[in-house]
């Protein structure tokens, strides 16, 4: 690998404008508020609202294995990346385009549409993870990618918290459906410019390639049977799992906050951009931490956190509270983002790369579909049940935490 190619400023930079771009344009259907909010427009099913929210994440499950087997023997990544910013940018600006059609009209189209569109943008992502990891396993030492992601998630706060503001101003100024599609349609015109950015990213060619041996299905197992006899790897992929475990209960704090406050426009808009400014500011103390090398601890805090959040909206029900718990929900949310992101490239060998991070990301992303869990327990019980699992499970990811402390 060409030494001038890692750590460069240009990269650094790139990686960073990606981010805040990238999240200006999603941050307008944030899981947490108004993509719940949108889902309950069209149709008040609580399951719905967990399968979409499952799904705007969760189409990436399927396809990280087959993108790892493949991306084992590719010299550059960039070029299939290109072809999963494109398909991304499509399908997000597809959303709005189909409210704006369908929105008025025909609410059960507007949700077909809805629901592909969303699989689409998360099932190409599934690609785009294993390129995009792996890229940046290449252009940036330990140590240093650290410290980038840190600033990148600080930068990309900056930038939801602009996309909340802006809109919470949407919701108010225009009716629903319209705003919602103006919404998608100017967000997707703005993540273009983040994927712009890093598709220009200078990559240095992969030194230790893996060749392909044998059939898809022989790599699934021989993958799998690697997991189980990799201590570290499984304690750190199980530890990841859990900590979506706050996703059984994160779509439906909206809702539940709907019974007790007055959740308008402005209030929407505060509340999503109060979680961004969570993330950003919680990010120049994770960055911190992480070039010191003590990742394990972001991930100690950061559960810590979510578990305080659920404990505190099960007991209290005002503005503040809520407020004070969205900046805590974006803080943990990063932080657990940033801290296993690293802690995987840390743990694998280069050839292995694309392995261990399709491992983890497949197997820990079955918590991405948390949120229908919480939608089911929901439809039949109430949010104090919900909240309850939820902090269960997070305690089943800090035992595994702990293991996997021992083997890192």
């Amino acid at each position: 690998m060409k030494k001038n190619l890692i750590d460069k400023k240009s990269s650094h930079i790139k990686n960073i404008l990606h981010g805040f771009f990238l999240s200006i344009g999603t941050t307008v259907a944030e899981p947490s508020t108004i993509l719940p909010l949108l889902i309950n427009y069209f149709s008040g099913s609580s399951i719905l609202v967990g399968i979409f929210a499952s799904l705007l994440k969760g189409g990436a499950i399927f396809v990280q294995m087959i993108s790892a087997f493949y991306a084992q023997s590719y010299k550059y990544m960039m070029p299939y990346l290109r072809l999963v910013f494109l398909a991304r940018f499509l399908s997000w600006f597809g959303i709005g385009l189909i409210i704006a059609i369908f929105g008025e009209t025909d609410p059960e189209i507007t949700l077909w549409g809805i629901g592909i569109a969303l699989f689409i943008f998360s099932f190409s992502a599934g690609f785009g993870a294993i390129y995009f990891k792996d890229i940046q396993g290449k252009i940036f030492s330990n140590k240093f990618r650290g410290k980038s992601m840190a600033y990148r998630q600080f930068f990309s706060g900056l930038g939801a918290i602009i996309s909340g503001t802006t809109a919470g101003w949407f919701l108010t100024q225009f009716e629903m459906p319209m705003s919602f599609a103006y919404l998608f349609m100017i967000s997707s015109l703005i993540m273009g410019i983040g994927l712009i950015a890093f598709s220009s990213i200078e990559e240095p060619p992969k030194e230790n390639i893996q060749p392909r041996k044998g059939s898809f299905g022989k790599f699934l197992k021989d993958s799998f049977v690697y997991f189980h006899k990799s201590t570290v790897l499984k304690n750190q992929v199980l530890a990841y799992l859990f900590s979506y475990s706050h996703l059984i209960a994160l779509p439906f704090i909206i809702l539940d906050a709907k019974n007790h406050i007055e959740l308008s426009g402005y209030v929407i808009g505060l509340l999503l951009s109060v979680q961004m400014a969570g993330g950003m500011l919680s990010n120049i103390l994770w960055g911190k931490i992480s070039s010191a090398g003590e990742d394990v601890k972001i991930i100690y805090i950061s559960f810590t956190m979510f578990i305080l959040s659920l404990i505190l909206v099960i007991f209290f029900h005002n503005i503040y509270i809520y407020t004070f718990v969205f900046f805590m929900l974006g803080a943990s949310i990063d932080g657990v983002r940033l801290a296993f992101g690293n802690l995987i490239l840390i743990i694998a060998p280069p050839e292995k790369r694309p392995v261990y991070i399709a491992l983890q990301a497949n197997i820990s992303s079955i918590g991405l579909f948390f949120p229908i869990l919480g939608g089911v327990i929901l439809s039949f019980a109430n949010y104090f049940t919900v909240y309850i699992i939820s902090i269960i499970f997070l305690f089943i990811g800090l035992f595994y935490i702990r293991k996997s402390v021992k083997d890192i």
